[in-house]
């Protein structure tokens, strides 16, 4: 997000706006915890993962009167316009800002689950894949070491992105996602050939998975297959951190001078996006309405690949 909140600075700054951050998210706006950001306040922050300005969820904004006290302080720091730094949350809250104040908002999507509808990129999601590969290539050796199993267990609660392409880029075996059911019957024919073959296995798992948690399958299938050895790994919050990779660092640039332009064009309550490599403009509504699918083509390339 660092990358985004320099870009947006520099290029207001360019434009002659004045820029404001709002520390803590919608609970600073809340609070009136804002401050003047300059050009040297975003110098060297392009390279340092999370925000600068910080993050908090906040109840209060979902309440009508919340939203009210958040107007009265952009009213009293004199903000007339808010670039929106997030996923779903943020966007719905600041789609039904927008309508009650006639205020423009400007989403940039921020999610390393990269499930927003309008966008083939959200800012993280890059760099969240590169560390599962590096985490899993590490856990890899291991596994090849001992002949063992390992189920890895990546983000994606609702959706099967991180652990799709992911899984697709490290030469995963087996790859489990909310998005299809009934994966354990193929999962267990792969596993019974590679115990033939006494060779190890990597299986990845997004952790809203219809059969459970990567620790509750394994578990399952170490019954089943008691002459080998099965483990799991939990990745966590270390996919949410880092250096930001080029390619996120680059594209969040872009969506930073996307959504400035957006403002000065008169656009409000919409998400500047990228697809086929070009800005768009998505309005807020539909990006928290409507689905993202997962690629089945990349369904497709898995299935041929394992």
């Amino acid at each position: 997000m660092n990358a985004a909140i320099r870009s947006v600075t520099r290029a207001a700054i360019n434009h002659e706006l004045e820029v404001m951050g709002i520390m803590h998210g919608y609970q600073g706006m809340i609070d009136g915890d804002i401050r003047k950001l300059t050009s040297r306040d975003v110098s060297g922050i392009i390279q340092r993962g999370g925000t600068i300005l910080k993050t908090a969820r906040c109840e209060e904004f979902k309440t009508r009167e919340g939203r009210k006290k958040a107007y009265d302080q952009l009213e009293k720091a004199g903000i007339d316009a808010v670039i929106v730094i997030g996923g779903d949350g943020s966007f719905t809250g600041a789609s039904l800002m927008s309508k009650e104040y006639d205020i423009p908002f400007v989403g940039i999507p921020g999610t390393i689950d990269n499930d927003l509808y309008g966008t083939e990129y959200t800012i993280g999601y890059d760099t969240a894949l590169n560390t599962i590969v590096t985490a899993v290539d590490k856990i890899r050796d291991t596994a090849s070491s001992l002949n063992r199993v390992f189920f890895v267990e990546v983000m994606g609660k609702e959706a099967g992105f991180v652990a799709m392409q992911s899984g697709i880029a490290c030469g995963a075996k087996g790859i489990l996602i909310p998005e299809v059911k009934g994966q354990l019957d193929k999962l267990r024919q792969i596993l019974t050939k590679r115990v033939k073959e006494k060779r190890s296995t990597i299986i990845l798992v997004a952790e809203g998975e219809d059969e459970g948690r990567a620790i509750d399958i394994a578990a399952k299938f170490q019954k089943e297959f008691t002459g080998i050895d099965i483990r799991t790994t939990i990745l966590g919050h270390i996919q949410r951190g880092g250096s930001p990779s080029a390619v996120d660092r680059f594209n969040a640039s872009r969506l930073g001078v996307g959504a400035v332009e957006a403002l000065l064009d008169d656009q409000k309550s919409i998400m500047v996006g990228l697809m086929q490599n070009e800005i768009v403009h998505v309005p807020l509504n539909k990006t928290v309405k409507l689905h993202k699918d997962i690629d089945r083509d990349l369904m497709n390339i898995a299935d041929i690949l394992i």
